[in-house]
């Protein structure tokens, strides 16, 4: 039987790698194109990329049953990507 903490540490050992791609990916984004993005804050860019790599990450749990498909983290680096374009260069710009 699986108790609060186990439930807790394997909702963190889920969403790890999500939240990581979104903060890592925003970093670099702002390092590479610093120029282009230094109206948009970190936050701005960083927030919407790791809840879009969160919900790809528990669609793929959904969808294949199983969590660490290659089919769901190629989800997760596309959607993360679109989304700090989005952000940061498209129409989600302000």
């Amino acid at each position: 039987m699986m108790g609060p903490l186990d439930a807790l540490w394997h909702l963190g050992n889920l969403l790890t790698p999500a939240l990581l791609l979104g903060l890592l990916s925003a970093g670099f984004s702002k390092l590479v194109w610093r120029r282009e993005l230094a109206g948009v804050r970190w936050r701005r860019l960083a927030g919407p990329a790791c809840m879009v790599a969160a919900v790809a990450t528990v669609g793929g749990l959904v969808v294949f049953g199983r969590d660490g498909r290659m089919a769901t983290y190629g989800a997760m680096v596309a959607g993360c990507a679109l989304t700090l374009w989005w952000q940061g260069f498209g129409p989600g710009r302000r």
